[in-house]
């Protein structure tokens, strides 16, 4: 079954319009989920709606409403939120574009398939798509997502587009708050040069498809455990933090054991034949 579009409206680059559908690029349909249980019954526990005064109320019954003061609020009615609408609603428009660098990768959020949505907006897509491919920029606009309009990032990826939404200023926490009491150590330099051998030693390429949540594997191993009806403990040891007298040593001692993932060859990816995904420069300005 395919999956529901989280947006459907129209991308525009300057005159140039064609309908176009957002579908979310990421999937927690496996993520170990739990419920709140009564140990003595085994029920699921229910969360009630209720007014400190009367009691339990009827969720059907509820609205929205804005607190503007301690304890008052302005009601605001389903319809009323329906008719707040601005472009944004409807159109993904394309206000400018920018070097991926002047991007700071704090505000990249999540990715978003956009999509062309139905035969008549296959060839508006594709020339847009393409301009876009060959000026090497990212595209920036504006979408209605969740009731908030989100800023989103659009760029070419295979024979499509992905879009990013991106946090706004006021979201991202500035970094001199917390880096600025951080101690002006001046390490030693062969301290330096030994960490960046090891930095060689453990450097390869991304392999996504080789990661796996361990925490979660470690969860479903105990429900297995307790459906057998056997008691499942894992623990695992707090590492000891390194002494300043003994960091040389365990520098050297961690260059002598080195568990290298060693980095491919130039050549290998045409070896393997597998198309990599283009990847994103690190960002050099906030």
């Amino acid at each position: 079954m395919a999956p529901r579009p989280t947006w459907q409206g129209h991308l525009r680059l300057s005159l140039v319009t064609c309908p176009v559908a957002l579908y979310t690029a990421v999937s927690r349909t496996a993520d170990i989920s739990f419920n709140l249980i009564n140990p003595k019954t085994s029920n699921r526990i229910r969360m009630i709606a209720t007014d400190p005064d009367t009691g339990p109320i009827e969720r059907s019954s509820l609205v929205k409403g804005y607190q503007y003061e301690k304890d008052r609020y302005v009601i605001v009615s389903d319809e009323e939120l329906q008719s707040v609408r601005i472009e944004s609603n409807r159109v993904l428009d394309i206000e400018r574009f920018v070097d991926v660098e002047d991007i700071d990768r704090l505000y990249w959020n999540d990715p978003f398939y956009l999509v062309p949505d139905g035969k008549v907006a296959a060839e508006a897509y594709a020339v847009i798509r393409q301009a876009m491919e060959q000026s090497g920029r990212i595209a920036l606009g504006r979408v209605v997502l969740h009731q908030r309009e989100r800023l989103m990032a659009i760029e070419p990826r295979d024979e499509g587009l992905v879009a990013y939404s991106l946090r706004s200023h006021d979201e991202v926490r500035q970094p001199q708050s917390y880096f600025e009491e951080i101690p002006d150590v001046k390490p030693d330099k062969s301290m330096i040069e030994i960490a960046g051998k090891i930095i060689d030693q453990m450097s390869g390429d991304f392999e996504p498809e080789g990661f796996r949540d361990r925490y979660e594997d470690a969860l479903r191993d105990l429900i297995q455990a307790k459906l057998k009806g056997k008691k499942s403990v894992i623990r695992s040891e707090e590492p000891q933090d390194t002494e300043v007298k003994d960091l040389m040593a365990m520098l050297k001692k961690s260059l002598g054991e080195g568990a290298s993932p060693r980095r491919k060859p130039a050549n290998a990816a045409k070896a393997d034949g597998k198309k990599r995904a283009p990847s994103r420069k690190t960002a050099r300005r906030a």
